[in-house]
């Protein structure tokens, strides 16, 4: 396997989410491909298997488990199979259906992809869940923003969004591993979107991700994916709308996303660089 190193949502190495990708001609088996997601280390791989023209289906792996949707790793994927094209149109087939993804440059020559969710939906979530979720997340109700019931976001993972009322309360926060890895396995939750509202309708937000044996997720676009969800329930933003979340920076890797809601029903798009980790180091073989 030749395995590509970017990072997403940055366009400087040392930030954003990194992300492994494979281009496989075919593809390899299930316990390779996890096996060499977990080798790899980062909290997702993506594998790649050319279908038709500008048409790739796609899976996904945390160092310890098959993930259906990633958006980080998809806007690596796409820009490592656009460049050096100045635009593409490529669609990428996931586990939760078709993504498309468009590439162009912006004008300060850096690659962006923005991705259209194959899903963007809301659940409710149940007080029993609530509680145990603020429990394992060592918050309380008074931490809370009363604007922003707690629901689940779907792109096709789910990602319960919890709203702080507080920046500094998402800087310090801190989390029970243990308790929220069980009550991600139990849910199929695959990160928490933690995040704060600033007074210009921007985001900041936070991800555990012990789903995937990763305790904090750098720059999470399928979780921006379902808080655009969450907010379009809500009517908490006017239609049609974008709005950027800064990740990443407590954990020393800045990223930024923008969300796109173009409609009061239907997809969600996502915007965000990226970059390889080292030109030179960025290629790496396994035998």
């Amino acid at each position: 396997m030749q395995i590509q190193r970017y990072t997403a949502f940055s366009s400087q190495p040392e930030g954003g989410n990194p992300a492994g990708v494979v281009i496989l001609d075919k593809w390899a088996s299930d316990a390779e491909m996890q096996a060499t997601a977990m080798r790899i280390g980062y909290s997702e791989t993506v594998f790649a298997v050319p279908e038709e023209t500008d048409a790739f289906r796609v899976r996904y792996f945390s160092p310890v488990a098959e993930v259906d949707f990633c958006g980080h790793a998809t806007i690596a994927l796409a820009i490592a199979l656009a460049d050096p094209r100045a635009h593409a149109s490529l669609t990428l087939k996931t586990n939760v259906g078709d993504v498309p993804v468009s590439v162009d440059r912006n004008t300060s020559g850096f690659t962006v992809a923005t991705l259209t969710s194959a899903k963007a939906e809301v659940h409710p979530i149940n007080v029993a869940q609530a509680s145990e979720l603020l429990s394992a997340l060592r918050l309380s109700q008074s931490d809370l923003d009363p604007r922003f019931p707690t629901a689940i976001g779907d792109s096709g993972n789910l990602h319960p969004v919890v709203v702080l009322g507080d920046r500094q309360r998402l800087a310090t926060l801190d989390y029970d591993y243990e308790s929220l890895r069980d009550l991600s396995l139990r849910h199929q939750w695959v990160t928490i979107q933690v995040a704060y509202r600033s007074d210009d309708g921007n985001w900041s937000s936070r991800n555990p991700f012990p789903f995937g044996g990763i305790r904090e997720d750098p720059a999470t676009g399928s979780a921006a994916i379902a808080l655009g969800s969450y907010l379009r329930k809500l009517n908490a933003v006017t239609i049609p709308c974008s709005f950027t979340i800064k990740q990443g920076h407590e954990m020393g890797r800045p990223g930024l996303l923008t969300v796109h809601i173009d409609n009061d029903r239907g997809p969600i798009r996502v915007s965000g660089t990226a970059v390889p980790i080292n030109m030179t180091l960025g290629v790496e073989l396994l035998i």
